[in-house]
């Protein structure tokens, strides 16, 4: 690590490095006795990993990035799985369902696998959370809590737990209802007959003997140990415990879990361990500004982002403020694409002080692309909408007039680009197209544009473009000129907002253009 990177991380504003600061300071400077400072997030398999899963990796990825520049000691990044709990519901997006709700309360992992691929459904909810992260070029060391339990590597803090049985109750108990406070206990034990994760009372515990006491279904007492997997915590409980048992560092979490942290951070103290740096990060709201539910289903999943738009491009989305609400649909992609693209192409003019406060800094850990993209995702989407176009050739076709020499081989990012516009044109803005016929006002003004135009130096470019074409509208007397390219957009392409005009008739073609507008003044169907 060089100096001067250290210097500038000591003094950036930028989030990651502000929260790996004072995660440095919140260790005293010295690494964990363990031999490395812990990063953990979590995730509950009883569904497929999805956009918050990659956020909460990706935001905490920046922030171990941070770290790193800030000083030498190891780390670690586990993604821990709590594959142990009890299957309360059975999904929506599964096959097999009766199979599955036969099942009901047990561990993930001792439910068959209704997809046919692994041991268990735990097992293969796991390998997809994996490949997942695996896709994405993630550092980590996944960890699965039927592992820590059934191998007893959770055994001593178990109990510890056990030890602190009253501390711990009377920690909780104060949060709980008249209902829930009569039957709480932080142990919910595995039945030896059913394998189902009881929520039962404990009447009894003994330290000594390591075994706590509870009555099953017919009243009959039964003593089980809370160790080798014989037992399970709450998840609250669970998570202070592997806080604690872990000697986890720093984890992040969402707004909704702002209780649970306090209250899991004492139970951890409560255990004799200090609890970890916490960030806590907005959620995510859907297109009518509700908050974003899995058990809904109202959310964006990551393969449709990455359907339309590359990973960086979400990546950014995670980065840009994370302790506020934000919108997350399928109308923000293509703007997210662009200040990506923007942050890219502006990073190498930074002074080197500044370029760790540019986001593509985070995203690339310290080594953004020097690719360019040559032009915008805004321009390739209008560009596809006025070709009507599904073919990538159509496309390059323009591309390479505008900017010669490049083609899908020497420009990766660009032909992705491509793709991804074509692909958010076929599902978003062809089917909301909508054309209309021009007034006799802006007749007048299409026809003095299309002289305009042919009167233009050939090889003029963006900016010249936009300059004539701005003109006309004052000509015609436009009392607003954000009325004249609205009705340009509206007319030419179909939708009631669009590019940078000069641009795309640049890229387009001025000769195309003329095309265009001739085919509206004859009175034509452009959406045919």
């Amino acid at each position: 690590m060089s100096q001067d990177i250290r210097d500038f991380a000591n003094t950036s504003n930028a989030w990651p490095f502000v929260e790996a600061r004072a995660l440095l300071k919140h260790l005293g400077g010295k690494t964990p006795e363990k031999g490395y400072v812990l990063f953990e997030t979590g995730y509950g398999p009883s569904g497929l990993p999805h956009i918050g899963t990659f956020g909460e990796v990706a935001r905490t990825t920046m922030v171990r990035h941070a770290f790193h520049q800030l000083s030498d000691l190891p780390t670690k990044l586990f993604a821990f799985s709590d594959d142990m709990d009890g299957l309360r519901k059975v999904p929506d997006n599964i096959p097999n369902k009766e199979m599955v709700s036969e099942h009901l309360g047990k561990p993930l992992t001792q439910i068959p696998d209704p997809f046919g691929t692994h041991e268990s459904f735990g097992h293969h909810n796991n390998a997809r959370l994996r490949a997942f992260l695996d896709d994405f070029g993630f550092d980590y060391e996944f960890q699965s809590s039927t592992d820590y339990y059934m191998g007893g590597k959770f055994d001593d803090m178990l109990l510890r737990v056990l030890a602190k049985y009253d501390e711990i109750i009377n920690v909780v108990l104060p949060t709980l209802g008249d209902e829930r406070r009569a039957t709480y206990s932080p142990f919910l034990p595995i039945c030896p007959n059913t394998g189902v994760v009881l929520q039962v009372p404990i009447i009894e515990h003994d330290l000594a003997a390591g075994t706590v006491v509870y009555e099953d279904a017919n009243g009959a007492k039964v003593e089980t140990l809370v160790t080798g997997g014989r037992c399970k915590l709450q998840w609250k409980a669970d998570w202070g415990m592997r806080w604690a048992g872990l000697d986890v560092n720093y984890e992040m979490s969402g707004k909704d879990l702002i209780d649970s942290v306090k209250l899991s951070s004492r139970i951890c103290r409560v255990l004799g361990h200090t609890p970890p740096l916490n960030l806590t990060y907005e959620l995510f709201n859907d297109e009518n500004g509700e908050k974003i539910s899995k058990s809904r289903g109202n959310g964006l999943a990551v393969e449709e982002w990455l359907r339309y738009a590359p990973p960086e491009s979400l990546s950014l989305f995670m980065y840009q403020k994370p302790k506020t609400a934000k919108r997350l649909f399928f109308d923000i992609i293509p703007r997210n694409v662009d200040d990506y693209l923007s942050h890219l192409e502006n990073y190498e003019k930074l002074e080197e002080d500044k370029k760790i406060d540019n986001p593509v800094w985070h995203i690339h850990q310290g080594n953004p692309p020097h690719e360019e993209a040559h032009l915008s995702y805004n321009i390739l989407l209008n560009l596809a909408s006025v070709c009507h176009t599904e073919d990538k050739a159509v496309l390059w076709h323009f591309i390479g007039r505008y900017r010669p020499g490049a083609n899908p081989e020497n420009a990766p990012i660009l032909d992705k680009l491509v793709e991804y516009a074509i692909n958010y044109y076929q599902d978003f803005v062809r089917p909301a197209k909508q054309y209309r016929q021009p007034s006799e006002a802006e007749i007048a003004a299409l026809e003095d544009l299309s002289k305009t135009l042919k009167a233009i130096p050939a090889g003029s470019d963006g900016a010249e473009i936009q300059t004539q074409v701005y003109e006309v509208g004052k000509r015609h007397n436009f009392e607003n000129l954000k009325d004249w390219f609205k009705a340009l957009y509206e007319i030419l392409l179909g939708q009631s907002q669009g590019p940078r005009m000069g641009s795309f008739i640049a890229l387009y073609g001025i000769e195309e253009t003329v095309s265009l507008i001739g085919r509206v003044l004859a009175g034509e169907d452009l959406s045919s």
